[in-house]
């Protein structure tokens, strides 16, 4: 209904904590904003996982009484936004796999470009899937190969291509792996007399967690006999962490290999602010809520005022209303509202961190303008989203993609901005120095090959 981006999900796991499954929860609530379409929790007493997974939020799926049914201090939960493969029951996870060697539990973040070619050679071979999702195959390649679980999940690592964030639990260990080239974000911290692995580190704000590491590209961590192993499963790595994780997926309270995102989207502000050095305006307005950052870099740099010109509608993400036309046009007005008396007779600044598809943008100045501003002027924080992403972003296709079809004065028209700009790619990974980004979706630099995917770029 919206034009807003997806980012598939978040994992999190907890080893030797007690109430692991609560704690788990908890941690889930935290990365909530990285998938709402349904959630899970397995957990171990050493002895045996059970599983509990549900479609919808954290706090729909479970509640006091089934929590309290979960006994052990090692579990591994995960919340989904579908990207590959669809919204059914069968693709929500944990997935388990059961063998006479004992029960395994793996959640995933991430997209494995390379899932297609692997799945027809396993099912060509007999596998037989229970969903469609590409995590589901990781279990698979786990348990076709030999030697201990470490060598199985080091050999699976090195046959998967593209973006993964994953655990694995067995009934006394948990194996934290991310891909080499870092495209998601992935770290652990010690809390209790244990430790919590998680996709983000806000989740670690919640459960009191302390001296936080960063996983690293190509990296697996073993959880095991209360020790914490580092393993590597290859040298060819990259630093190339999604810039959207930045821009627009992550919270601004998390710091992502040892960057915090609010700081990161303030930066990009002011970076903004540097194109406009002759801009006469009178305000700047942020679009919420991950854009606050950015405008508030912006105001502070070009010393304008920094107003909550627009007011979001917290209830609306989730609604079970088949929208028609009429509704669809008229959805950003349940989303957001324009405060007349603060953007009237104004020239403003909007900052947002990205465009995708462009309809929500042309309503959001329509309804400003209709509020009475005099001059709306767009800023992005970001570089124009001109090709599709495959590690984990629900932008497969370029038809989808505005900027793929129109350049930056025809965007402008048709969103009936008065100017717009959009920050460089070049500015975009100053911000970051250091370490590099995946910029893919602005520049078609992908760091990984494409597999079938390759004939939608061409």
């Amino acid at each position: 209904m919206f034009d807003e981006l997806h980012e598939e999900c978040g994992v999190f796991g907890a080893y030797r904590v007690s109430s692991a499954a609560a704690l788990s929860y908890y941690g889930l609530h935290a990365l909530q904003h990285r998938g709402q379409e349904g959630c899970g929790i397995a957990v171990s007493d050493g002895k045996n996982i059970s599983c509990q997974k549900g479609k919808g939020l954290i706090s729909e799926v479970f509640n006091e009484e089934s929590l309290s049914k979960f006994n052990g201090d090692i579990a591994v939960g995960h919340v989904r936004y579908t990207t590959a493969g669809g919204n059914t029951i069968e693709n929500v996870q944990p997935f388990l796999s059961v063998s006479h060697k004992g029960t395994l539990a793996l959640v995933h973040n991430g997209q494995i470009v390379n899932a297609k070619e692997l799945r027809c050679k396993m099912e060509d071979e007999g596998s037989i899937f229970q969903g469609t999702s590409d995590s589901e195959i990781v279990l698979h390649l786990i348990q076709r190969q030999k030697g201990s679980l470490l060598e199985k999940i080091q050999k699976t690592a090195q046959m998967m291509e593209g973006a993964f964030a994953i655990l694995v639990m067995s009934e006394n260990s948990i194996y934290a792996v991310r891909d080499k080239y870092g495209l998601r974000p992935l770290s652990y911290a010690k809390v209790q007399d244990g430790y919590c692995i998680s996709s983000e580190t806000c989740a670690y704000d919640v459960i009191a967690g302390t001296d936080i590491v960063d996983i690293k590209p190509g990296e697996i961590v073993k959880f095991s006999d209360g020790k914490v192993e580092h393993f590597s499963y290859t040298n060819d790595i990259k630093h190339c962490l999604c810039a959207m994780e930045y821009i627009y997926f992550s919270r601004p309270d998390s710091t992502l290999d040892g960057i915090n995102v609010h700081l990161f989207r303030k930066k990009s502000g002011v970076l903004l602010a540097e194109y406009d050095k002759d801009l006469k305006a009178d305000i700047v307005i942020g679009v919420p809520d991950s854009s606050i950052s950015a405008a508030s870099g912006y105001a502070e740099a070009r010393r304008l005022p920094y107003e909550m010109g627009l007011i979001k509608n917290r209830y609306v993400a989730r609604t079970f209303i088949q929208p028609t036309q009429e509704l669809r046009d008229r959805g950003v007005r349940m989303k957001l509202s324009a405060i007349r008396s603060i953007v009237e007779n104004k020239r403003i600044v909007l900052i947002d961190d990205s465009i995708v598809r462009g309809t929500t943008s042309k309503r959001i100045v329509r309804l400003l303008k209709e509020a009475g501003a005099l001059e709306v002027h767009m800023r992005i924080a970001s570089p124009m989203i001109c090709s599709p992403c495959f590690y984990g972003v629900d932008t497969s296709t370029k038809e989808e993609l505005i900027a793929s079809r129109m350049n930056v004065d025809e965007l402008k028209e048709y969103i009936q901005a008065d100017s717009l700009k959009f920050l460089n790619v070049e500015d975009l990974c100053k911000i970051k120095g250091g370490t590099g980004l995946c910029t893919a979706c602005f520049d078609k630099q992908y760091p990984t090959e494409l597999y079938s995917y390759k004939k939608i770029v061409e």
